[in-house]
């Protein structure tokens, strides 16, 4: 079986990268190439400078060819891209990519500074556009109206002026609509990502395929033994509406327990002042994987109180993972990854939060059960090889609608299975 050439697009790739959708793209990108394949990740690096952001380390080789795009202005370049929606300063580039590499796969993930939705106009191979964000009905991505709320109705024109961002003419044109036309397969990551897409005027077809994580023996992990007391977890970058700050009152009612912390973001120096007076909330930063490992399987559990819509959570499954249940938000995706684990429990408000807290301390028995159940559900729902099978069907799927007959009976074949070669 021959390897398959694959080019994925991305706005922000590793060390080019903030928060977990590049991850997930990384991820996918390092699986396929895990398979033998041949993978390609075309990412727009200026965005993140602009944005503020230091490249990380690289890390070892992965076997993915990483393309890093940067202009001579990255500000005009980015703005260009965001104002009319197409790939402008390096649409030359970008072209001779595609051709030199041939892919049978172009595989887009967020591409709203990298190329806009014109970037789907290129290429003719099998066209995949994957949404780890609500970008394509939302333009500031995430459906969190004037930064204050949940968005239920569009205002879109006040919004982007609230978050101080310039107002992208060609969203009244069509052209989104007519770029996914042209795209074969449009991937949701969740049942409620996808409502949310076709609540707000997305008319194409999308599939649910999740994300996924490697297998790992949770066995295997030690618990975190540098924190005496027992401990909650909350992990992720410190943005408001991650909802990080709704924890804090019921930690001051709660003083069996601490919570741990780990992640940076925007938000940190004003979540570190609410805090202030509870030295039981404690930030301990980023974590190495081996170490953020550890504190997941130490955990009472993991609490996710993000306020916004987010596409899936991938937090979640890491903690599932580890065998360690979550305490979750009812909103969003979470309730449905949740429920149809069974590993754990979701609240609305303060005092239900308080109450799961107390359950998931105060209840070993039970505890322990959402535990074997949450590690249970990863193995069958989010393990990489079951999730890599299912994308191999989807996508041999719309390789045949298509008319890719050859590539259709590779991915038949298993192309997505196990090593190509």
């Amino acid at each position: 079986m021959r390897p398959l050439r694959i080019l994925m697009f991305t706005t922000f790739y590793p060390p080019y990268s903030f928060g977990g959708d590049a991850v997930g793209v990384q991820r996918m990108a390092r699986a396929l190439a895990a398979r033998g394949h041949e993978v390609a990740v075309v990412y727009d690096e200026d965005s993140y400078l602009i944005l503020g952001g230091t490249p990380q380390a690289e890390g070892a080789p992965d076997g993915v060819r990483r393309i890093g795009l940067r202009a001579a202005s990255g500000f005009l370049s980015n703005l260009l891209t965001q104002q009319t929606g197409r790939p402008t300063i390096h649409a030359g580039r970008i072209r001779r990519l595609i051709d030199e590499i041939q892919p049978d796969i172009l595989w887009y993930n967020n591409t709203s500074l990298v190329g806009g939705p014109g970037l789907l106009a290129y290429g003719t191979g099998l066209k995949v556009y994957e949404a780890h964000e609500h970008w394509l009905v939302c333009p500031t991505h995430v459906l969190w109206r004037h930064g204050r709320e949940l968005c239920e109705e569009r205002q879109c024109l006040r919004c982007v002026l609230n978050y101080r961002r310039p107002p992208q003419l060609w969203r009244y044109t069509g052209l989104m609509d007519r770029m996914l036309d042209k795209v074969d397969l449009i991937i949701a990551k969740s049942e409620f990502s996808r409502s949310r897409h076709a609540d707000f005027g997305l008319r194409q077809k999308m599939e649910v395929l999740p994300y996924f994580l490697p297998d790992l023996d949770a066995r295997a992990v030690a618990p975190w033994g540098g924190h005496p007391r027992p401990y909650f977890l909350f992990v992720g970058r410190l943005e408001k509406i991650k909802g990080l700050q709704d924890v804090f009152p019921a930690m001051d009612r709660y003083p069996d327990a601490d919570l741990l912390i780990l992640g940076e973001g925007d938000y940190g120096d004003e979540l570190k002042r609410l805090a202030a007076g509870n030295p039981r909330i404690r930030f301990l930063g980023r974590k190495a994987p081996d170490e953020l490992n550890a504190y997941y399987r130490g955990a009472l559990a993991l609490i996710v109180p993000s306020v916004c819509y987010e596409t899936f959570g991938i937090i979640l499954i890491e903690s599932f993972r580890l065998g360690t249940p979550v305490i979750a938000r009812r909103l969003g995706p979470f309730p449905e990854i949740v429920e149809r684990a069974g590993g754990g429990l979701m609240f609305s408000d303060g005092d239900e939060l308080l109450a799961a807290m107390r359950r998931m301390q105060q209840e070993p028995a039970g505890r322990a059960r959402m535990a074997a159940d949450a590690r249970a559900a990863f193995e069958a729902h989010w393990r990489e090889d079951r999730v890599l099978a299912a994308y191999g069907d989807r996508l041999a799927r719309a390789a045949r609608a298509r008319g890719h007959g050859d590539l259709a009976a590779l991915l038949e074949a298993g192309a997505f299975d196990g090593a190509a070669g």
